[in-house]
């Protein structure tokens, strides 16, 4: 068979094997081999070890869109001489994802604009690094959705899809007021995922304020016992991070 030939067979096997890097990448692995002599099994190594490589880069592509994160923010982009209240080892050590294998939660509190929303995307980006399922929500947009699935009977199918996230942000708790329905809601969600996935949630209220978003102060008390048990508490200080970047000289 000339090599014409075998390489049109090739590409027709690893389309139908479903190994699309493989194919991509076979020809100039296979000429580096045969110059340098490789043993077979280091060619088929790294052969496999391509493939390997560009499913774990869809899978975090196709986590990544799921997640819905508002932007795209990393922990490489964080000003350290601008962010206080958290350390650099604090914020390394969430980003191992060690919490998420021991279903931790993560509390990131502190005023508005001092980088609680970026910390949290950050984390929620390396989650998904590791492959691991992860989904945002702005507080408020969740209550709503839990209340439409409520009001179509839609709610235990929202759930089960909640629950199979291993990390679920909530992004500005306190922002708006819940009805006291959509904080029961809220309180369920929570509840259900109690030591069977993380929750991670930002906020600008003290924990003593949280019964002014709830409406309910046992059902609050019940939701903080809840979160602050396995939880890994962030607090954020200083003015506005956004108000001191603009504020710096160009």
């Amino acid at each position: 068979m000339n090599r014409a030939v075998r390489e049109v067979v090739l590409a027709e096997m690893t389309r139908a094997l479903k190994l699309p890097a493989l194919g991509r990448e076979y020809p100039v692995l296979a000429r580096q081999a045969r110059e340098e002599q490789w043993e077979y099994e280091d060619f088929l190594r790294d052969l496999l070890e391509v493939e390997l490589e560009s499913r774990r880069q869809g899978t975090i592509r196709r986590r990544l869109k799921e997640a819905r994160f508002p932007d795209h923010k990393t922990l490489e982009q964080i000003d350290w001489a601008l962010l206080k209240g958290v350390s650099r080892p604090q914020l390394l050590e969430l980003a191992s994802g060690q919490y998420l294998e021991r279903s931790e939660d993560v509390v990131l509190a502190g005023p508005i604009g001092t980088g609680k929303t970026h910390l949290a995307i950050a984390l929620g980006i390396e989650a998904v690094k590791r492959r691991y399922r992860v989904a945002f929500y702005r507080a408020a947009d969740l209550v709503r959705e839990l209340r439409e699935a409520r009001d179509d009977r839609q709610l235990g199918r929202l759930y089960r899809r909640l629950q199979k996230a291993d990390l679920l942000i909530v992004d500005e708790l306190g922002f708006v007021p819940f009805e006291r329905a959509g904080g029961e809601l809220l309180f369920h969600l929570f509840s259900d995922r109690y030591e069977r996935r993380s929750s991670m949630v930002t906020t600008n209220l003290s924990f003593g304020e949280w019964v002014e978003v709830f409406g309910d102060e046992k059902m609050t008390t019940a939701l903080l016992d809840r979160l602050s048990h396995h939880a890994h508490i962030l607090a954020t200080q200083g003015a506005s991070y956004r108000t001191r970047r603009r504020g710096e000289p160009a």
